[in-house]
Protein backbone atom coordinates (compact mmCIF):
# COMPACT_ATOMS: atom_id res chain seq x y z
CA UNK A 1 0.00 0.00 0.00
CA UNK A 2 1.34 3.34 -0.77
CA UNK A 3 2.10 6.30 1.63
CA UNK A 4 -1.16 8.79 1.65
CA UNK A 5 -0.11 12.49 1.41
CA UNK A 6 -2.52 13.87 3.51
CA UNK A 7 -2.49 17.59 2.43
CA UNK A 8 -2.83 16.49 -1.01
CA UNK A 9 -6.24 14.80 0.40
CA UNK A 10 -9.66 16.26 -1.37
CA UNK A 11 -11.51 15.54 1.92
CA UNK A 12 -15.22 15.93 0.04
CA UNK A 13 -13.98 12.31 -0.95
CA UNK A 14 -15.02 10.53 2.21
CA UNK A 15 -18.39 12.21 1.78
CA UNK A 16 -18.52 10.32 -1.28
CA UNK A 17 -17.06 7.08 0.04
CA UNK A 18 -19.93 7.33 3.08
CA UNK A 19 -22.52 7.84 0.31
CA UNK A 20 -21.51 5.13 -1.93
CA UNK A 21 -21.18 3.06 1.43
CA UNK A 22 -25.10 3.73 2.33
CA UNK A 23 -26.60 3.46 -1.37
CA UNK A 24 -24.45 0.86 -2.84
CA UNK A 25 -25.14 3.17 -6.16
CA UNK A 26 -22.51 5.40 -8.23
CA UNK A 27 -25.52 6.99 -9.40
CA UNK A 28 -27.67 7.66 -5.70
CA UNK A 29 -24.56 8.33 -4.06
CA UNK A 30 -23.93 11.20 -6.49
CA UNK A 31 -27.93 12.22 -6.33
CA UNK A 32 -26.94 11.97 -2.46
CA UNK A 33 -24.12 14.94 -2.70
CA UNK A 34 -25.63 16.77 -6.12
CA UNK A 35 -23.21 15.23 -8.54
CA UNK A 36 -24.21 14.11 -11.80
CA UNK A 37 -23.60 10.45 -12.73
CA UNK A 38 -20.08 11.26 -14.69
CA UNK A 39 -18.73 13.10 -12.25
CA UNK A 40 -19.61 10.52 -9.44
CA UNK A 41 -17.73 7.81 -11.57
CA UNK A 42 -14.69 10.36 -11.86
CA UNK A 43 -14.87 11.16 -8.33
CA UNK A 44 -14.90 6.69 -7.12
CA UNK A 45 -11.99 6.71 -9.24
CA UNK A 46 -10.01 9.86 -7.33
CA UNK A 47 -11.07 7.66 -4.23
CA UNK A 48 -9.79 4.06 -5.19
CA UNK A 49 -6.39 5.69 -6.16
CA UNK A 50 -6.49 7.65 -2.52
CA UNK A 51 -7.58 4.33 -0.91
CA UNK A 52 -5.48 2.05 -2.75
CA UNK A 53 -8.51 -0.10 -3.95
CA UNK A 54 -11.18 -1.24 -5.51
CA UNK A 55 -14.09 -0.46 -2.60
CA UNK A 56 -16.86 -1.03 -4.52
CA UNK A 57 -17.42 -4.29 -6.82
CA UNK A 58 -19.79 -6.05 -8.90
CA UNK A 59 -21.51 -8.78 -6.89
CA UNK A 60 -25.05 -11.30 -8.04
CA UNK A 61 -27.02 -8.24 -6.14
CA UNK A 62 -25.62 -5.01 -7.46
CA UNK A 63 -22.81 -3.01 -6.52
CA UNK A 64 -21.04 -4.71 -3.12
CA UNK A 65 -18.31 -3.41 -0.59
CA UNK A 66 -14.48 -4.84 -0.98
CA UNK A 67 -13.80 -5.92 2.74
CA UNK A 68 -11.86 -2.80 3.10
CA UNK A 69 -14.72 -0.54 2.53
CA UNK A 70 -16.89 -2.75 5.13
CA UNK A 71 -13.74 -2.09 7.36
CA UNK A 72 -13.58 1.74 6.48
CA UNK A 73 -17.66 2.33 6.59
CA UNK A 74 -18.04 2.59 10.15
CA UNK A 75 -15.13 4.80 10.71
CA UNK A 76 -15.74 7.16 7.80
CA UNK A 77 -19.71 7.55 9.30
CA UNK A 78 -18.41 8.56 12.08
CA UNK A 79 -15.79 10.70 11.21
CA UNK A 80 -18.23 12.85 9.32
CA UNK A 81 -20.34 12.79 11.79
CA UNK A 82 -18.40 14.31 14.82
CA UNK A 83 -17.22 17.15 11.99
CA UNK A 84 -20.74 18.24 11.46
CA UNK A 85 -20.31 18.17 15.49
CA UNK A 86 -17.40 20.17 15.57
CA UNK A 87 -18.59 22.70 13.00
CA UNK A 88 -22.20 23.09 13.66
CA UNK A 89 -23.03 26.11 15.65
CA UNK A 90 -22.29 25.74 19.38
CA UNK A 91 -26.00 24.34 22.21
CA UNK A 92 -26.47 24.44 25.37
CA UNK A 93 -28.68 21.79 27.45
CA UNK A 94 -29.00 23.21 30.76
CA UNK A 95 -30.60 20.06 31.99
CA UNK A 96 -27.05 18.19 30.62
CA UNK A 97 -24.75 20.91 31.51
CA UNK A 98 -21.86 20.39 34.47
CA UNK A 99 -18.90 21.95 35.69
CA UNK A 100 -19.09 25.08 37.56
CA UNK A 101 -19.58 29.29 37.21
CA UNK A 102 -17.57 31.09 38.44
CA UNK A 103 -19.12 34.67 39.86
CA UNK A 104 -16.57 37.43 41.25
CA UNK A 105 -18.85 40.05 43.83
CA UNK A 106 -18.34 41.84 47.04
CA UNK A 107 -20.85 40.81 49.12
CA UNK A 108 -23.44 42.91 48.44
CA UNK A 109 -24.38 41.83 45.27
CA UNK A 110 -23.64 38.14 46.19
CA UNK A 111 -26.34 38.90 49.08
CA UNK A 112 -29.23 39.78 46.20
CA UNK A 113 -28.49 37.60 43.88
CA UNK A 114 -27.62 34.15 44.54
CA UNK A 115 -30.38 32.61 46.52
CA UNK A 116 -32.21 33.60 42.90
CA UNK A 117 -29.45 32.29 40.67
CA UNK A 118 -29.31 28.88 43.08
CA UNK A 119 -32.69 28.35 42.60
CA UNK A 120 -32.65 28.75 38.94
CA UNK A 121 -29.30 26.36 38.60
CA UNK A 122 -31.60 23.42 40.71
CA UNK A 123 -34.54 24.17 38.71
CA UNK A 124 -32.81 24.24 35.28
CA UNK A 125 -29.57 22.66 35.33
CA UNK A 126 -29.16 20.77 38.48
CA UNK A 127 -25.24 19.21 37.96
CA UNK A 128 -24.05 23.24 37.03
CA UNK A 129 -22.60 24.34 40.57
CA UNK A 130 -21.68 28.12 41.53
CA UNK A 131 -18.69 29.40 43.31
CA UNK A 132 -18.00 32.80 44.63
CA UNK A 133 -14.69 33.99 43.73
CA UNK A 134 -12.92 35.89 47.06
CA UNK A 135 -12.86 39.55 46.38
CA UNK A 136 -9.95 41.66 44.08
CA UNK A 137 -10.11 44.91 44.23
CA UNK A 138 -12.50 45.67 41.30
CA UNK A 139 -12.72 41.90 40.10
CA UNK A 140 -11.72 43.68 36.47
CA UNK A 141 -8.18 41.50 36.54
CA UNK A 142 -10.18 38.37 37.77
CA UNK A 143 -12.29 38.79 34.13
CA UNK A 144 -9.11 39.47 32.35
CA UNK A 145 -7.22 36.27 33.57
CA UNK A 146 -9.87 34.20 33.23
CA UNK A 147 -10.31 33.71 36.84
CA UNK A 148 -13.95 33.93 37.00
CA UNK A 149 -16.69 33.94 34.47
CA UNK A 150 -18.54 37.00 35.56
CA UNK A 151 -18.15 40.00 37.90
CA UNK A 152 -20.87 42.16 39.85
CA UNK A 153 -20.51 45.27 40.36
CA UNK A 154 -20.16 49.42 39.92
CA UNK A 155 -17.33 49.39 37.55
CA UNK A 156 -15.41 52.59 36.04
CA UNK A 157 -13.29 52.44 32.95
CA UNK A 158 -12.91 49.13 31.70
CA UNK A 159 -10.89 47.10 28.82
CA UNK A 160 -11.88 47.45 25.58
CA UNK A 161 -11.88 43.41 25.82
CA UNK A 162 -14.62 43.23 28.09
CA UNK A 163 -18.80 43.91 28.00
CA UNK A 164 -21.01 44.51 30.37
CA UNK A 165 -24.30 44.98 30.97
CA UNK A 166 -26.35 46.91 33.73
CA UNK A 167 -28.18 45.06 35.95
CA UNK A 168 -30.68 47.39 37.89
CA UNK A 169 -30.54 50.95 39.33
CA UNK A 170 -30.68 52.05 43.13
CA UNK A 171 -30.09 54.10 45.47
CA UNK A 172 -28.33 54.49 49.19
CA UNK A 173 -30.82 54.94 52.42
CA UNK A 174 -29.68 54.24 56.38
CA UNK A 175 -30.55 52.02 58.17
CA UNK A 176 -31.11 51.98 61.97
CA UNK A 177 -31.47 49.58 64.68
CA UNK A 178 -35.35 48.93 65.87
CA UNK A 179 -36.47 51.24 68.95
CA UNK A 180 -33.36 53.66 67.84
CA UNK A 181 -33.83 57.06 69.61
CA UNK A 182 -33.99 58.62 66.20
CA UNK A 183 -36.87 56.98 65.02
CA UNK A 184 -39.07 58.74 67.35
CA UNK A 185 -39.18 61.49 65.68
CA UNK A 186 -39.74 61.15 62.23
CA UNK A 187 -37.39 61.04 58.95
CA UNK A 188 -33.87 61.90 59.84
CA UNK A 189 -32.81 65.11 59.10
CA UNK A 190 -29.47 66.23 57.76
CA UNK A 191 -27.96 67.51 61.06
CA UNK A 192 -29.35 64.67 63.23
CA UNK A 193 -27.60 62.22 60.31
CA UNK A 194 -24.09 64.08 60.43
CA UNK A 195 -24.57 63.95 64.51
CA UNK A 196 -24.53 60.29 64.46
CA UNK A 197 -21.70 57.84 64.54
CA UNK A 198 -21.33 55.78 61.63
CA UNK A 199 -20.38 52.78 60.04
CA UNK A 200 -19.04 52.65 56.75
CA UNK A 201 -18.15 49.49 54.41
CA UNK A 202 -14.74 49.74 52.66
CA UNK A 203 -14.49 47.82 49.39
CA UNK A 204 -12.11 49.10 47.45
CA UNK A 205 -10.33 50.70 50.41
CA UNK A 206 -9.13 53.55 47.50
CA UNK A 207 -10.57 56.71 47.60
CA UNK A 208 -13.97 58.62 49.32
CA UNK A 209 -17.16 57.63 49.39
CA UNK A 210 -20.17 58.63 47.98
CA UNK A 211 -21.58 60.03 51.17
CA UNK A 212 -18.16 61.56 52.40
CA UNK A 213 -17.62 63.87 49.18
CA UNK A 214 -21.54 64.99 49.19
CA UNK A 215 -21.22 66.18 52.45
CA UNK A 216 -17.63 68.02 51.98
CA UNK A 217 -19.49 69.52 48.90
CA UNK A 218 -21.78 71.03 51.44
CA UNK A 219 -19.04 71.75 54.21
CA UNK A 220 -19.59 69.05 56.31
CA UNK A 221 -18.60 65.08 57.07
CA UNK A 222 -19.62 62.94 59.20
CA UNK A 223 -17.36 60.29 62.32
CA UNK A 224 -17.01 57.17 61.02
CA UNK A 225 -16.44 55.22 64.18
CA UNK A 226 -15.78 51.67 62.13
CA UNK A 227 -14.97 50.55 58.34
CA UNK A 228 -15.68 46.96 57.75
CA UNK A 229 -15.04 45.28 54.24
CA UNK A 230 -18.88 43.39 54.33
CA UNK A 231 -22.40 44.64 54.47
CA UNK A 232 -23.65 41.66 56.52
CA UNK A 233 -21.38 42.52 59.03
CA UNK A 234 -21.81 46.13 59.31
CA UNK A 235 -25.72 45.28 58.83
CA UNK A 236 -25.60 43.37 62.16
CA UNK A 237 -22.84 45.88 63.99
CA UNK A 238 -25.87 48.59 62.91
CA UNK A 239 -28.50 45.92 64.81
CA UNK A 240 -26.63 45.82 67.77
CA UNK A 241 -25.76 49.29 68.44
CA UNK A 242 -27.04 53.16 68.13
CA UNK A 243 -24.56 53.59 65.05
CA UNK A 244 -26.05 54.36 61.55
CA UNK A 245 -25.41 52.66 58.38
CA UNK A 246 -25.60 54.16 55.00
CA UNK A 247 -25.95 51.58 52.41
CA UNK A 248 -28.20 50.51 48.82
CA UNK A 249 -31.69 50.50 49.10
CA UNK A 250 -32.39 46.92 47.73
CA UNK A 251 -29.70 45.66 50.53
CA UNK A 252 -31.68 47.07 53.15
CA UNK A 253 -34.84 46.28 52.24
CA UNK A 254 -33.18 42.59 52.30
CA UNK A 255 -31.46 42.87 55.26
CA UNK A 256 -34.47 44.57 57.68
CA UNK A 257 -36.29 41.19 56.95
CA UNK A 258 -33.99 39.29 59.00
CA UNK A 259 -32.50 41.74 61.21
CA UNK A 260 -34.00 44.41 63.33
CA UNK A 261 -33.43 47.19 61.62
CA UNK A 262 -35.63 50.51 60.18
CA UNK A 263 -34.50 51.73 56.43
CA UNK A 264 -34.51 55.29 56.63
CA UNK A 265 -34.08 57.97 53.46
CA UNK A 266 -30.88 59.48 52.67
CA UNK A 267 -30.69 63.34 53.80
CA UNK A 268 -28.51 63.86 50.90
CA UNK A 269 -28.80 63.91 47.58
CA UNK A 270 -26.60 61.56 45.87
CA UNK A 271 -26.05 60.01 42.27
CA UNK A 272 -27.85 56.52 41.73
CA UNK A 273 -26.19 53.74 41.75
CA UNK A 274 -26.23 51.15 38.80
CA UNK A 275 -24.85 47.94 39.01
CA UNK A 276 -23.43 46.00 36.05
CA UNK A 277 -22.06 42.75 35.38
CA UNK A 278 -18.98 42.08 33.18
CA UNK A 279 -17.65 39.19 30.93
CA UNK A 280 -15.05 38.84 28.66
CA UNK A 281 -14.95 38.85 25.14
CA UNK A 282 -13.78 35.31 25.08
CA UNK A 283 -16.88 34.37 27.10
CA UNK A 284 -19.10 36.48 25.12
CA UNK A 285 -20.76 33.52 22.04
CA UNK A 286 -20.34 31.13 24.71
CA UNK A 287 -24.26 29.79 24.63
CA UNK A 288 -23.46 28.33 28.06
CA UNK A 289 -22.37 31.69 29.73
CA UNK A 290 -24.73 33.68 27.73
CA UNK A 291 -27.16 31.48 29.35
CA UNK A 292 -25.86 32.63 32.99
CA UNK A 293 -26.28 36.09 32.17
CA UNK A 294 -29.97 35.58 31.26
CA UNK A 295 -30.70 33.63 34.19
CA UNK A 296 -28.97 36.99 36.42
CA UNK A 297 -31.21 39.37 34.48
CA UNK A 298 -33.94 37.20 34.75
CA UNK A 299 -32.73 37.29 38.82
CA UNK A 300 -32.95 40.71 39.29
CA UNK A 301 -35.73 41.74 37.29
CA UNK A 302 -37.51 39.70 39.63
CA UNK A 303 -36.70 42.35 42.79
CA UNK A 304 -38.78 44.74 41.03
CA UNK A 305 -42.04 41.86 40.42
CA UNK A 306 -41.62 40.61 44.21
CA UNK A 307 -41.46 44.60 45.68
Amino acid sequence: MHQVDLPSIDLNLLKLFDALARERSVTQAGLRLGLSQPAASRALGRLRTMLDDRLLVRGKLGLELTPRAEALAGPVAKLLDDARKLLSPATFDPALASGRITIAAHDHLSLLVLAGLLSRFERHAPALSLHIAPAAGDNVRLIEQGEADLALGIFETLPGSLHQRRLYTDKLVCVLRTGHPCLADGLLSLERYTGLRHLAVTISGVGESAVDLALSAQGLSRQVVARVPHFLTAAMLAADSDMVLTLPGRLARRLAQRLPLVQQELPLAIAPLAPTMIWHERRHGDPAHAWVRQQLVEVVASFDANG
